[in-house]
């Protein structure tokens, strides 16, 4: 490869990075060190897991954490339609209001679960600290009618607060994963 061919195909490559945007990343960073915990958990304990569908370990918890993975679920299906369906438009509104609130619940309700660290706040709560501060921005920010930032901010915690946190909730050993997996 001549130098000009290399410089172009690493001034190509430069380019199609730029071209990713930030949530992407994010979400490739929270899957590989997702994958690296996981197989690292897995390979430590000798285990094969299994895919199954078991609501026990729900039921059987606290209605905190009930409560949580209840306003959880909303918030991803309501924020994974957001996505999807037209802005700006009543039912956006509705559902966009519907989903602050759980949100909030989802966010709010993490406080009151400690099973990680057992008797203080483990990391993940810092995630739920700042979904409270920023759902008051982003609502601001649409009564300012700056719809980008509206946009921005509440996009940013729903793959912070929903996709990445809710990815680490499924790591082995966690209940979401006994829910999902059988060892």
């Amino acid at each position: 490869m001549s130098l000009a061919e290399s410089s172009r195909s690493a001034r190509t490559l430069r380019e199609r990075l730029k071209r990713i945007g930030m949530h992407q990343w994010v979400i490739g960073g929270a899957l590989t060190i997702y994958t690296a915990l996981s197989a690292a958990i897995l390979i430590d304990a000798g285990v094969v897991p299994r895919p199954r569908i078991d609501l026990s370990p729900i039921l059987s918890a606290g209605p905190a954490i009930q409560v949580h993975v209840v306003a959880a679920l909303l918030t991803l299906s309501i924020g994974l339609f957001l996505m999807v369906a037209p802005k700006g438009f009543r039912l956006h509104r509705t559902f966009g209001w519907i989903w602050v609130a759980s949100m909030a619940v989802t966010a709010g309700s993490s406080f009151f679960i400690t099973a990680i660290f057992q008797t203080h706040y483990s990391p993940i709560h810092a995630l739920s600290a700042w979904t409270m501060l920023g759902l008051p921005f982003g609502i601001a920010a649409v009564k300012r009618r700056d719809i980008r930032k509206h946009r921005t901010t509440m996009t940013n915690m729903f793959v912070g607060g929903m996709l990445v946190a809710g990815l680490f909730s499924m790591l082995p050993g966690r209940m979401m994963w006994h829910v999902f997996f059988a060892v």
